[in-house]
């Protein structure tokens, strides 16, 4: 499916997106951030890049992330692509977008259909076999519920036996939740089943129409989801995951990892990603320092 039907496809789940961007989107945009003085270096050291236009596959359903405009659907915004267009403004390429499903992020990049993928993905070794990865977030998860959280769950733990999940295809939540039917079966207890979603609305949806009774995801879009429904959601709790939140390149292209994490280190130095965290009310301590993750 090409760029513009998939658009399209898209804005039939804006609706419920729009109310939990409604924390986001009203802010004044501000003026961009000038690049940091030293990203002149950088273009001279990469000169392959500068001129360019890099595609970026996200999923935009995010909010505070990555999601669809509600005042122009031709558009995209969010941190992510706030920081992804500052990386390009250092390195002197521009960056087009192509939406795709969660699942299809990784898939998207290795067939060359994107150059980059910056949309929230969790960095790990497994994912870290078909991309390398840079990291730049640290990973808080919020547990979201039914007000009242009926069902006390507490984590992912065994609060979670006989609960229904709502997740994302493709999330590391998913084997987190499923690696706990052993532990439910020796508490004789059933185990948790999930729903399988493509985006968060949908998830976040599950919950409020009473098929589900929590989504486990990133807690950002937890409290989004929290500050739009304040009558019927709730989060039980946070944890922390044992992840980073990072931006894939194609494993083939070295020369462009280390750019993109030269242009990164700059970035967070100048303080232009800690302002970027404060324009989409993303918590300072959030912030991590560039690492890579890459496949053993």
């Amino acid at each position: 499916m090409g760029a513009a039907p998939l658009r399209s496809a898209l804005l039939g789940a804006l609706g419920l997106a729009v109310a939990i961007t409604g924390m986001v989107a009203g802010l004044p945009q501000q003026a961009k951030a000038a690049a940091p003085a030293a990203c002149a270096a950088l273009q001279a050291k990469y000169p392959s890049l500068k001129g360019k236009t890099l595609v970026n596959a996200i999923n935009p359903h995010t909010p505070g992330y990555e999601t669809i405009d509600p005042k122009d659907p031709s558009k995209y915004i969010g941190f992510d692509i706030d920081l992804g267009e500052a990386i390009g403004d250092c390195l002197g390429f521009k960056i087009t977008y192509t939406p795709v499903t969660f699942a299809s992020l990784l898939t998207t990049l290795q067939a060359g259909q994107a150059d980059i993928v910056i949309s929230d993905i969790y960095a790990t070794k497994d994912r870290a076999k078909a991309a390398d990865f840079i990291t730049y977030l640290k990973v808080f998860d919020g547990v979201l519920v039914a007000k009242g959280n009926p069902k006390g769950i507490t984590g992912i733990d065994l609060s979670l036996c006989g609960t229904v999940a709502a997740e994302n295809t493709g999330y590391v939540e998913v084997p987190l939740i499923q690696a706990l039917e052993a532990e439910c079966k020796k508490a004789g207890k059933p185990a948790p089943e999930i729903l399988l979603f493509d985006n968060n609305a949908n998830c976040i949806q599950a919950i409020l129409a009473g098929r589900a009774d929590t989504y486990i995801n990133d807690v950002n879009t937890v409290d989004g989801a929290v500050k739009a429904y304040p009558d019927k959601l709730a989060k039980a709790t946070a944890v922390t995951l044992p992840y980073s939140v990072g931006i894939a390149v194609p494993r083939n292209k070295v020369e462009f990892r280390d750019a993109v994490m030269a242009a990164l280190t700059e970035i967070q130095k100048a303080g232009l990603q800690a302002e970027l965290m404060k324009k989409w009310n993303l918590p300072a301590e959030q912030l991590e320092a560039p690492t890579l993750v890459l496949a053993d």
